[in-house]
Parts: structure tokens; sequence; C-alpha cells
């Protein structure tokens, strides 16, 4: 596969920038598994440490789906990209104030005063879990992603070509810029505060992202298969629209314990128990086209899109619907069975969805047909072994603190530092296995199709 638009290779920037932030999220995710058995680990605080994880992850992830929209636009929309230069200056807008912000992470960390509001504003961290960043570069953040929506809607409209897969994609861009508006002001009452703050954070994971997740799996599965745009693309409508039916209302499962009217138990319930529908039709639909095609182009991008549509399945599916009931998640709120149901989840679902990505749109870019696959699977099993085991360890230390907490009264400190001890011990460990994966991986990413390939050795009769 070669690119067809010399605009293309804008999404390189973008890939470049994920990969080096993925590195960063793991890291700094190794020293707060670490900071669980012993506080004093680091310089910074585990709430620091803890804030530069999750941020770095949905930036990363953020920034890698801008540059998989900037390959698939122009070849979906048969045109060169509408702007470059404006491409260029939002990424490098997005790459300093992403450093912006991490430095005044690392700052207000080291000297806690620097974060005093200036006329009411805090400059360095708003305090709202998953949306720390203040006021600033909130406002920074939408304008990179209303120039990145203009260049993309532009490319199309010059055009007037109109495919479904471009459609979905830009559709979930959408819903994914006005998500985050919510998310931007305050209510006097924290009822209301944390009604609206869920819109940012559940309606990005469980809805924008997943409808450009199906839009990108039908892109991945057309390119690697050669499968029929029109299969692909009635599946992706079908997936797409199962999953704004459940993922809007899904939203219910989290109105459960903060002072929202009782009707958002049934919901809730009801239709986060349907969200692993679309999710398996997901898994189906993968497995279906790898079936039926026999000429595969491209078999580590096929490999990481049929991996990321299972773990979507089973670590948004599966791990997040066995406690989301509000029946069961009435003891399992807030636990580490939660923090598991995000771990398997977010690599399932967008970090095996952003690599994927990569090693399909990647070699064209580079202008390569074939590449050394070796390290693409080595950093797939890598990472995969080493979340599966985190995830079965944090699931442990969730299920000994329901009982535990929950169940017999024990104080929280007693139970992590006593009954959990080992499950810390075991995290980070498999957190050093996730690291070595990541490191593969980003070490292939700078090298692929730029090694000769080996020949193969001659056989003997």
């Amino acid at each position: 596969m070669t690119i067809k638009h010399e605009s293309q290779k804008i999404a390189q920037n973008f890939y470049t920038f994920a990969v080096l932030l993925f590195l960063v999220q793991v890291v700094v995710g190794i020293i707060a598994a670490v900071q669980f058995m012993w506080p004093e680990f680091f310089i910074l605080n585990f709430n620091i440490i803890r804030s530069l994880h999750i941020n770095a992850l949905v930036v990363w992830l953020l920034v890698g789906m801008m540059g998989a929209t900037y390959y698939v636009v122009p070849e979906e929309s048969e045109t060169e990209l509408w702007s470059v230069p404006l491409a260029k200056f939002q990424f490098w807008a997005t790459v300093i104030a992403t450093t912006a912000v991490v430095l005044g992470y690392i700052w207000m960390g080291i000297n806690p005063q620097a974060n005093n509001a200036i006329m009411g504003i805090n400059p360095l961290n708003e305090g709202r879990e998953y949306i720390e960043a203040p006021r600033w570069a909130d406002i920074l953040i939408v304008v990179s992603v209303l120039l990145f929506l203009l260049n993309c809607v532009m490319t199309v409209l010059k055009t007037k070509k109109w495919t479904g897969i471009q459609g979905t994609l830009l559709g979930g861009l959408t819903i994914l810029a006005l998500m985050y508006l919510p998310g931007m002001f305050y209510t006097k009452s924290m009822v209301k505060d944390q009604y609206w703050w869920w819109w940012v954070v559940h309606l990005w994971v469980e809805g924008a992202w997943e409808v450009i997740a199906g839009a990108l799996l039908a892109f991945m599965l057309m390119k690697t298969t050669g499968v029929k745009r029109e299969v692909v693309e009635k599946w992706m409508y079908i997936e797409v629209g199962l999953v704004m039916f459940t993922g809007i209302l899904g939203i219910g499962h989290h109105y459960y314990w903060i002072g929202t009217p009782s009707y958002w138990l049934w919901i809730g319930g009801i239709f986060s128990s349907l969200e692993p529908v679309p999710l398996l039709i997901m898994v189906w639909d993968a497995f279906r086209t790898t079936r039926e095609t026999r000429v595969v182009t491209n078999k580590p991008g096929l490999y990481y899109t049929v991996a990321h549509a299972i773990f979507n399945f089973v670590g948004a599916g599966l791990w997040g619907v066995i406690h989301t009931l509000p029946q069961v998640n009435k003891w399992t709120h807030g636990t580490q069975i939660t923090t598991a149901h995000g771990h398997l989840a977010f690599y399932g679902a967008y970090v095996l969805l952003v690599m994927a990505m990569i090693y399909v749109t990647l070699p064209a870019i580079r202008g390569v047909k074939e590449f050394n696959s070796s390290r693409a699977y080595q950093s797939f099993w890598w990472l995969t072994i080493s979340m599966v085991f985190i995830v079965l360890t944090i699931t442990g230390a969730g299920m000994v603190q329901v009982y535990m907490e929950r169940l017999m009264g024990l104080d929280y400190v007693a139970v992590k530092s006593t009954y959990n001890l080992w499950f810390w011990i075991f995290r980070a460990i498999f957190g050093v296995g996730f690291l070595i994966g990541a490191g593969i991986f980003v070490v292939d990413y700078f090298k692929l199709g730029k090694e000769p390939m080996t020949a193969p050795r001659p056989t003997t009769q």
C-alpha cells in the first residue's frame, strides 16, 4: 500500500508525538504502581503522577486519532488535505500546549503554592479528576480540535466526495469536540457538577471514541484484507448505531450514587448491560472479514486490528458489565475492580486501535511495501500478556478490597498495605513487562521501513 496524496504524510508528525507520550505514560504508570507500596518512592507525589499517567494516556490517544484521521480523510476524499500549513500549526500548537501543561503539573508537584488562584483561576491544575487541565489549556484544546475539524471538513467539501467511513469518522470527532464543552463550566451543586462532568468522561470514551473506533476498524479491514467497501460500511453502521444507542444512556451507571433520581438505576443498569453487544459485533465482523479474505496485504496491521476488536469487547464489554449493575456496583464502586476495567478497556479499545492504524498506514507513509514484522509481534505479546496479568492482579485486589472493606468493615489503609501487598508487587512486575513491550514498539516505530529487509534463506531439497 502506498500513499495517494502527499499531504497524508502529516499523519506521521502526530504519530511520533503520540508514541513518545505513550512511553511517558507507561513510565509514570510504573512509578505510580511502585508508590502504592512505597509512597515516598519519587520526588512527585502519587496524585501528580496519577494525573500525568491518565492525562498522557488521553492526549496520546487523541493525537494518534488525529494523525489517523489526517491519513484517512484525504484518502477517502481522493484529494489533498485542504491546508497542510494549518495542520502543521495545529500540531505544533498541540505539542507546545501539552508540554506546558505537563511542566505545570510537575512544577505544582514540587511547589504546590504555584497553583494558587490568580483572579479566581488556578493557573496549573483545575483539580477535576481526569480533566485537570487549567482553563487556558481547555481553551487551547478546543481551538486545536476546531482547527482540526475545519481542516477535515473543508477537505471533504473541496471534492464533495462522501463515504460512510469518512462521514462516521468526522461525526465521531464532532461529538468528541462538543462533549468537551460541559467540562468547562462549574455549578455550585456538587451533584450537578458531577452530572455534567460525566458527559466529558463517559461520552468521550464510550460514545465519541467508540464511533471513531468503528470507522477506523472498517478502514483498516478494508485496507488489510481488500474486503468490499459496501460490506464493511454496512456493518460499521450497525456497530456505530448500537454504540450510540447503548453508550449515551449507558452514562446512567455513573449516576447511581451521586444524588441523582433513582430512575437512573434502571436506565444505567439496562443500557450498560447492552453496551457489550456492539463490541461483540465488532469482534464477529473482524473475524468474518478475515475468514472470508484470502489475500492479506499487511499481516501485522491485521493482527493488531483483530486484537483491538477482541480486547475492546473483553475490556470495555465484559470487564465493564461484571460490575455495572447497581446491585453489584454498590459494593464494587470506587474499588480496584473499576481500575482493572479501565486498564483493559483503554488498552483494547484505543491503545491497540492507534497502534493498528500506525502499522496499517506508516509503511505507506514511508514508501515501503514490506517491513520486518518481528518487533511488531514481539511488542504485541509483551504488551498484551503483561496487561492481562496487570488486570488480573488488580481484579484480585479489588475482590479482596470489596470483601475486607465493604463487607467486613476493615480500614482502607489496612487492606491496602497488608492484604493487597502482593497484588501491588505483581502489578509493578508486570508493569515492567509492559514497559518492555512499549519500548520495543517505540524502537520499531522509528526503524520501520528504514532498515534493509533480510532475504529469506533458500530451502534445500
